[in-house]
C-alpha cells in the first residue's frame, strides 16, 4: 500500500549532521518519494522535538524521523503527547542505528525509503520517565557505570576496534569504578536496597551501535527489561563486559534482572541516567512503560 492512498500528511524531521550523512543533496533526492508536506532540517540539540510538535501543529498525521537514535528520541519527544495520532516512521542515519537494529530495519537509505512509503505500522510502547522533568524514550537508559564507558568510547576507539570498541572502552573506565547505594522499587510490589554499578532499564535490545545489553526485551510486550549489575571487583568486572559483548550477561551471578512495567529508583550519589542519548537529571527516577502507544512505522508487522 503507498502513502497515496494512505492519504496521511507527511512530515520529516531530518538532521544532516547524522553520522552516515555525507551528500546532502542526494539525501534530499532519496527522499523526494515521500512527498513531505513538511520538511525541516536541525542545526542544533533540541531542535527535532520543537520541529516535531510544529509538524503536528501544521497538521501532519505521520511524522519521520531522520538521523541516528538520538534524533528519533527527541522526535519522539516532539509528539508524545499526540502518539494516538500520529504514525511515526525512522530513516536510520546516525552510526548506531540501534533501535532500528532492534526493529530489523534494512541497511539502505533506498530500502527504508520503500518501507516508509508503504507505511505499515507495528504498535510499540513508549517508555515515560519522571525524574527532574519528564521524558520519553523508546530504546534504553542507563546510569552508573555505563556513563564511564561512554565517556571512554570515542570516534576513534570506534573506528580502530570495531565491534571490541565497547570492550576497550569498558576496560579503560574500570579504575573509575564507583557504586551506588540504590532503592529500587518493582511495580508496587518488590523492593530492594543494595550497591550498584550500573542500572539499566531497556525497552529495545541494543545500545553503542550493537551491543546486546538487553538481548530478550521486546519493544511492544509492554514491559521494561531491568539489569542491575552489582557491586563486584575489577576483575569480575572485566569479565562481565565480555559477557555483554556477547549477549551473555543475563544469567551472571553479578546481574539482577527483572521484567516489569515499571520502577522507581532512588540511589546516593544520584545517577545521572542517559536516555537514549538525553541526560535526565539525579533525582530519583521512575520509569513506566505507555503499551503500545506508538504506530511505529517497520518493514514486516
Amino acid at each position: 500500500m503507498r502513502l497515496a492512498a494512505l492519504r496521511v500528511k507527511t512530515g520529516i524531521i531530518i538532521n544532516p549532521k547524522a553520522g552516515s550523512v555525507t551528500d546532502l543533496d542526494l539525501l534530499r533526492q532519496q527522499i523526494a518519494p515521500l512527498q513531505p508536506a513538511y520538511q525541516s532540517f536541525t542545526r542544533k540539540a533540541g531542535e527535532a522535538h520543537l520541529q516535531a510538535a510544529q509538524a503536528i501543529r501544521k497538521g501532519c498525521d505521520y511524522i519521520i524521523a531522520a538521523g541516528g537514535d538520538g534524533t528519533l528520541n527527541e522526535v519522539v519527544n516532539g509528539i508524545a503527547a499526540h502518539a494516538a495520532d500520529v504514525r511515526l516512521g525512522l530513516l536510520p542515519l546516525g552510526t548506531g542505528n540501534d533501535f532500528a537494529r532492534c526493529l530489523k530495519l534494512p541497511a539502505t537509505i533506498e530500502e527504508n525509503v520503500e518501507i516508509l512509503r508503504r507505511a505499515r505500522t507495528r504498535a510499540i510502547d513508549l517508555v515515560r520517565v519522571k525524574s527532574d522533568k519528564t521524558r520519553y524514550f523508546v530504546n534504553v537508559s542507563a546510569a552508573g557505570f555505563s556513563g564511564k564507558v561512554n565517556e571512554k568510547l570515542t570516534r576513534t576507539i570506534k573506528k580502530t576496534w570495531g565491534p571490541l570498541a565497547y570492550l576497550r572502552s569498558a576496560a579503560a573506565a574500570l579504575p573509575n569504578l564507583r557504586s551506588y547505594r540504590t532503592s529500587i522499587r518493582f511495580g508496587s510490589k518488590e523492593r530492594m536496597a543494595l550497591d550498584l554499578y550500573n542500572v539499566i532499564i531497556a525497552n529495545g535490545r541494543y545500545v553503542a551501535g550493537g551491543l546486546p545489553i538487553a538481548p530478550t526485551a521486546n519493544p511492544g510486550d509492554g514491559l521494561l527489561d531491568v539489569i542491575l549489575i552489582r557491586e563486584r571487583p575489577a576483575a569480575e568486572m572485566a569479565l562481565l563486559a565480555a559477557r555483554v559483548l556477547l549477549g551473555k550477561h543475563l544469567s551472571s551471578n553479578a546481574i539482577i534482572f527483572r521484567r516489569v512495567p515499571k520502577i522507581s529508583i532512588r540511589s546516593r550519589p544520584g545517577m545521572w541516567f542517559n536516555v537514549d542519548g538525553e541526560l535526565v537529571g539525579n533525582e530519583p527516577a521512575v520509569f513506566e512503560v505507555v503499551p503500545r502507544a506508538l504506530q511505529f512505522v517497520v518493514g514486516r508487522k
